[in-house]
């Protein structure tokens, strides 16, 4: 199983329960040429990185709360087929989730 494409963030047990989906559904995409991008609460990043198979490391640029912010960032699939890691912000704190991979429904 690939862990390339857009992940639904389901769980991140540093923030209070309802902050993850503030503005908008949180998420992590990963791209087949290490891009990608994120969001949650009031952040929201580009990725910039490499890896393959199981497991991504990378940067990330964007902003938190209209601050620019950056840092580092690791996922890996894990058994269950959820997904893993963490977005860290440099010099501050790290925000650790589990997603699972995002199924859209279409309404008739």
């Amino acid at each position: 199983m690939s862990l390339l494409g857009k992940w639904r963030i389901f769980e991140m047990p540093d923030y209070v329960e309802d902050y993850p989906d503030m503005v908008e559904p949180a998420y992590i995409l990963l791209a087949e040429n290490g891009a990608g991008e994120f969001a949650f609460g009031c952040v929201t990043g580009q990725i910039f990185g490499g890896g393959g198979g199981d497991a991504v490391v990378f940067s990330w640029e964007g902003n938190d709360e209209m601050d620019e912010a950056r840092g580092e960032g690791w996922a890996e699939l894990q058994p269950n087929g959820s997904l893993k890691g963490a977005i860290c912000f440099h010099g501050g704190d790290e925000a650790n989730f589990i997603a699972r991979r995002w199924t859209s429904s279409t309404a008739c």
